[in-house]
């Protein structure tokens, strides 16, 4: 653009709406994937009023679903050959700090059990059961508590 109708000077303003425009529907897609990005193994985990683990690395997440189906963090692995697989991924970390047994809570005792063994089997002695927080607790569930007494 000219400025002035004079040919010589030239107008050196940035023209920001294109790339606002532009920066807008990026966090519109941004904002719609984020949750489709999420993945996992669902499970129905039991509730309890347990506090939580502390660690300073992540941990191996085994989960066994409502359908018998043990996963190792997110790939699933047959029964079979859990423990052998287990075993390996073990030996290749550098610190053994144990892996995080989620269960569904419909399955049975006995064969959460039989999984808890095959863990120690393949070497691993640390086991964290993780389960879900329970309904209402949380800062003032000590406070809910103590007016019920």
């Amino acid at each position: 653009m000219l400025a002035n109708g004079n040919s010589k000077d030239m107008v050196s303003e940035i023209n920001v709406t294109p790339l606002v425009d532009v920066m807008l529907v990026l966090l519109i897609i941004f904002m719609v994937t984020a949750p489709m990005m999420t993945h996992g193994v669902d499970v129905k985990l039991p509730r309890t009023a347990a506090p939580a683990i502390p660690t300073k690395h992540e941990r191996l997440v085994v989960t066994v679903t409502g359908e018998r189906k043990i996963y190792i963090n997110d790939q699933q692995v047959a029964f079979d050959e859990f423990e052998s697989k287990l075993a390996a991924i073990n030996q290749n970390r550098p610190q053994n700090e144990g892996v995080f047994l989620r269960a569904d809570d419909s399955i049975p005792y006995g064969y959460v059990m039989q999984v808890m063994g095959m863990i120690r089997q393949a070497g691993i002695t640390k086991i964290g059961m993780v389960t879900a927080p329970e309904k209402g607790t949380g800062r003032d569930a000590g406070r809910k508590f103590k007016k019920r007494i």
